[in-house]
């Protein structure tokens, strides 16, 4: 049996910090990531983050509409009293081109929109043969209960992150906000 050295103490199993210099430790290096004790990655790459963004944005919206109360307002037609409430009135071939979805299926979710009483249509000045359509009150009314309802239900997700966790997703929001505000309603007929 290996007798203990006087000078070293008792033997106490491998040293976990030997063989690492001070520049390696995660108490000493404030650029480690203490939960890896590695460097962190110098950038995210813009692929990965499009995917992540994606599938959570992808779990995000079910999740709100679930628990909407407005089952007979889909995704689809909240993104048309949506666009209407930003841009109206507008002339459904524009109201296509701004959702990027075809002619036929806008003017389709314009009648529906229209049954349920949430819009306007009125002769477009510039050329009697087409229709401007717009929100009128109730569509209104019901687009700023959706949204009222959706951002409390976001709100109180988002009051169960831990405060740091809080204030990543509110240094996010800027690069998020950036990301759309250059958009720009494609032109010209969208391939299917």
């Amino acid at each position: 049996m290996q007798q203990p050295d006087p000078e070293r103490g008792p033997e106490r199993g491998p040293d976990p910090d030997r063989g690492r210099g001070p520049d390696l430790d995660p108490d000493l290096d404030p650029d480690l990531d203490p939960a890896t004790e590695q460097p962190p990655p110098s950038r995210a790459e813009p692929a990965e983050l499009a995917g992540r963004l994606r599938a959570v944005i992808q779990q995000l919206l079910p999740l709100l509409r679930g628990l909407s109360r407005h089952r007979d307002l889909t995704p689809s037609r909240t993104a048309a009293l949506a666009a209407l409430a930003a841009h109206g009135p507008l002339r459904v071939s524009e109201l296509a081109t701004r959702m990027n979805i075809a002619l036929s299926t806008t003017s389709r979710m314009v009648d529906l929109l229209d049954n349920c009483g949430w819009i306007a249509r009125r002769p477009d000045p510039a050329d009697q043969r087409a229709s401007l359509i717009s929100l009128n009150d109730d569509g209104l009314a019901l687009l700023r209960t959706v949204r009222r309802e959706t951002t409390g239900l976001l709100s109180e997700r988002i009051a169960q992150l831990a405060p740091d966790r809080q204030q990543l997703l509110y240094e996010a929001l800027p690069a998020l906000e950036e990301l759309v505000a250059g958009e720009k309603p494609p032109t010209g007929p969208q391939p299917r």
